[in-house]
C-alpha cells in the first residue's frame, strides 16, 4: 500500500513568510498602513523610528480584522485567527500591543475586550508594562493579574459592585494561567462576554496540557449566556460555524484569538485542540518542502528554527567534574561579562551560584523561582546596568525574558530538548545584536546534542576545546572553596 504522509492544512503548509534579517527590513512607522497618529507619537516618544518585519506585517493583519469594530461584519464575516512564529527578540509584544490598544480607543463602556495569558509571571509583568506605556493618557485600564497580590485585591482591581450591578474595570487583563482560571470560577461580575481579543503569548508552553484547561475556561467564559439581565440576548454570542439566517441576523462579538511563540508548534493536531478559526500563520521560518508522487523529486529543506542573525554558537566537550572549572575559567581567566547561565534545575542554579559564590572574584547572583519577585526584579536591573556579570537560571525563570545587554548565554547543562536550545541561547543577540552560546557538553551527552542540532538544521555550531591545563591554576582555590560550602551546608 502507498505511504500515508502526514498532511498538514493548508495554512500550515503555507504560511505567509517573514523577513527573518531584522537588520536589513526595518520599516519606517510611518510606512505601516493604519496606525493611528496618536500612537505614532507615543512610539516615536519611546525611540521607536522603525518597525521589525513580524511587526510590520503583523500589526496591519490585526487592525484589518477589526477594521469593522468590534462586531461580526457583513454577511457574517469573522476575522480570522493569526499564529506568529518568530525568533526570541523579535519584536512579537509589540505586534500585539500596538492593534490591540488601536481597535480599543474609541470604546465607550469599560469591559474586559483583551486578555493575554502568559506562562510566567515576569512574562506577564514584561508585558503589562509595555500596554501600560501605550494606553497611558487613553482611558483604557490594564489590569495584571499574576497572584503577586492577594485574591480579594485583584478581585477589587477586576469589578466594582454598583447599585446597577457588577461593572467592569478592566479593557485589558495580562495574567498567568492559574490566577485567571480562579477569577473566572471564583470572582461574582467578573465576565468575559464581551472579550474580542484572546492572546496567548509563548503558546507552545500554554498548549501544553497543563495550560490546556485553562485556555478551555476561557473560551467557555467567553461564550457564557449571561443570565442576570434578558438585555445581553441580543449579543448572545454563537460558536464560529456555517454562517446560517438565524446566526447573522443579530450583532455579535467575534473572539479572535492571537498565537505568539518562537516554537509554535507545527503538530496539527495540538493546534486542533485551540479550535482556531480558518488561521493564518506568519512565520520567519521556512517550513520543510515536500514534493510527493510519480517523478517528483523530494526536496527536503531541513530549516525548522531561526536563530538571532548575530549569535555565534559553540560547545565546549567536558567532564562533569570540569564543568564548574570551566565556568570560572570563561569567567576569570577568558574575561567574560554580562553573562547568563543556564542549568536543568532549581537545586543545580542554587548550588552552582554557593560554589561561585566561594570561590569568589565573580559578580554573582541566581535568578531563581526560590526567590520573591521583588528580588527578581532586581537581580535583573543590577544585571542590566553591569554590576551583576553572571546570571544562573534556571529555563522556567528566564522563558521569553527581555534581559538586556547579555553577551553570553553559557548553558552550563546542556539542554535536552531542541526547544529548550532555541530559547536559552535566543536571550543573547536580541534585535539585531551580537552574542555568543557556549554549551558544556558531556562526551557522553556530544553525539545526541550534536544530533539533535542537526534534525532542527542548526549547523554552525563550532567545537571549542579547553584544554585541562588552561584549568590547573584554579583547581587549588576551586577545592577550598568546595571546602568551605561543605561546612556552610552542614
Amino acid at each position: 500500500p502507498p505511504q500515508v504522509q502526514p498532511f498538514l492544512p493548508q495554512w500550515l503548509a503555507q504560511p505567509k513568510l517573514v523577513q527573518k534579517h531584522i537588520k536589513d527590513n526595518l520599516v519606517p512607522i510611518g510606512d505601516v498602513p493604519g496606525i493611528h497618529p496618536r500612537l505614532l507619537k507615543k512610539l516615536q516618544m519611546n525611540g521607536i523610528e522603525s518597525f521589525f518585519p513580524v511587526q510590520a506585517e503583523v500589526i496591519p493583519a490585526i487592525l484589518q480584522s477589526a477594521s469593522n469594530g468590534y462586531l461580526v461584519g457583513q454577511g457574517g464575516y469573522r476575522p480570522k485567527d493569526i499564529c506568529v512564529s518568530a525568533p526570541t527578540g523579535s519584536g512579537k509584544t509589540l505586534s500585539f500591543v500596538i492593534p490591540i490598544v488601536q481597535v480599543l480607543l474609541d470604546r465607550v463602556v469599560c469591559q474586559v475586550r483583551a486578555l493575554v495569558v502568559l506562562p510566567t509571571k515576569e512574562l506577564a509583568q514584561q508585558v503589562s508594562k509595555v500596554f501600560n506605556i501605550y494606553t497611558d493618557g487613553t482611558g483604557l485600564k490594564v489590569v495584571l493579574i499574576t497572584g503577586q497580590k492577594s485574591f480579594a485585591k485583584e478581585q477589587e482591581m477586576l469589578v466594582q459592585k454598583k447599585v446597577t450591578g457588577y461593572c467592569s474595570l478592566a479593557d485589558i487583563i495580562v495574567a498567568t494561567p492559574g490566577r485567571l482560571t480562579d477569577h473566572i470560577s471564583q470572582t461574582t461580575g467578573f465576565n468575559l462576554t464581551q472579550l474580542r481579543f484572546l492572546i496567548v503569548d509563548e503558546a507552545d508552553r500554554m498548549i501544553d496540557d497543563m495550560h490546556q484547561n485553562c485556555l478551555n475556561q476561557i473560551v467557555k467564559a467567553a461564550f457564557q449566556v449571561e443570565n442576570d439581565s434578558g438585555s445581553n440576548m441580543l449579543f448572545q454570542r454563537t460558536k464560529p460555524g456555517p454562517v446560517t439566517a438565524a446566526s447573522s441576523c443579530y450583532p455579535q462579538i467575534p473572539l479572535q484569538k492571537l498565537l505568539f511563540s518562537a516554537t509554535l508548534t507545527q503538530d496539527p493536531e495540538k493546534l486542533q485542540q485551540l479550535g482556531l478559526f480558518q488561521p493564518r500563520l506568519f512565520t520567519s521560518v521556512s517550513s520543510e518542502k515536500k514534493t510527493f508522487g510519480v517523478g517528483t523529486e523530494t526536496e527536503q529543506d531541513t530549516k525548522k528554527y531561526t536563530l538571532p542573525e548575530g549569535l555565534s554558537q559553540c560547545y565546549v566537550p567536558c567532564d562533569l567534574n570540569s564543568k564548574p572549572l570551566l565556568l570560572l575559567h570563561f569567567m576569570l581567566t577568558m574575561k567574560f561579562t554580562r553573562v547568563l547561565c543556564f542549568t536543568n534545575s532549581r537545586e543545580a542554579s542554587h548550588r552552582l551560584f554557593l560554589l561561585v559564590q566561594a570561590f569568589g572574584g565573580v559578580a554573582v547572583a541566581e535568578f531563581s523561582s526560590r526567590l520573591p519577585p521583588n528580588e527578581r526584579q532586581r537581580t535583573m536591573k543590577e544585571f542590566e546596568q553591569g554590576k551583576i556579570q553572571l546570571l544562573i537560571s534556571t529555563d522556567a525563570t528566564a522563558r521569553g525574558i527581555d534581559v538586556k545587554e547579555v553577551n553570553y548565554v553559557i548553558n552550563y547543562d546542556a539542554p535536552q530538548f531542541i526547544r529548550t536550545y532555541i530559547h536559552r541561547v535566543g536571550r543573547t543577540a536580541r534585535a539585531g545584536k551580537v552574542g555568543v552560546a557556549f554549551s558544556l557538553v558531556l562526551r557522553i551527552q556530544e553525539r545526541r546534542f550534536l544530533r539533535m542540532l542537526k534534525d532542527a538544521g542548526i549547523q554552525d555550531i563550532k567545537k571549542h576545546p579547553v584544554k585541562g591545563n588552561s584549568l590547573k591554576p584554579l583547581v587549588q582555590q576551586y577545592e577550598e572553596a568546595l571546602c568551605k560550602l561543605e561546612k556552610t551546608v552542614k
